[in-house]
């Protein structure tokens, strides 16, 4: 079984960037689609992004696409998920998950989920 533990998550000025990272142990990570849920206080889980097993497939929640990116890095068993142009929306509590099969926007597909980190994003 994957344990996934998150980091990188902090305060930052809107237009900033981070990188989380997710790095997975216990289990064959290349066998795992990975995605990135965040929760905002008061709302629901959301869909942010997902990588393919093998990194070739990747999708977006649309207010992200163009600001963030996903990649995968399967010799160091991690997940990477760069943010730019950083809003005040984008506050939230981000979660790494993984799934065996393909790619899901939906978190009731995966089956392995981290702790979570957390993003702040100031205006």
């Amino acid at each position: 079984q994957v344990q996934l533990v998150e980091s990188g998550g902090r305060l930052v000025q809107a237009g900033g960037s981070l990188r989380l990272s997710c790095a997975a142990s216990g289990g064959t990570f290349s066998r795992y689609a990975v995605g990135w849920f965040r929760q905002a206080p008061g709302k629901e889980r959301e869909f942010v992004a997902t990588v393919s097993k093998g990194g070739g497939s990747t999708y977006y929640q649309d207010s992200v696409k163009g600001r963030f990116t996903i990649s995968r890095d399967n010799a160091k068993n991690t997940v990477y998920l760069q943010m730019n142009s950083l809003k005040p929306e984008d506050t939230a509590v981000y979660y790494c998950a993984g799934k065996d099969g393909g790619n899901s926007r939906y978190g009731r597909d995966y089956a392995y989920w981290g702790q979570g980190t957390q993003v702040t994003v100031s205006s």
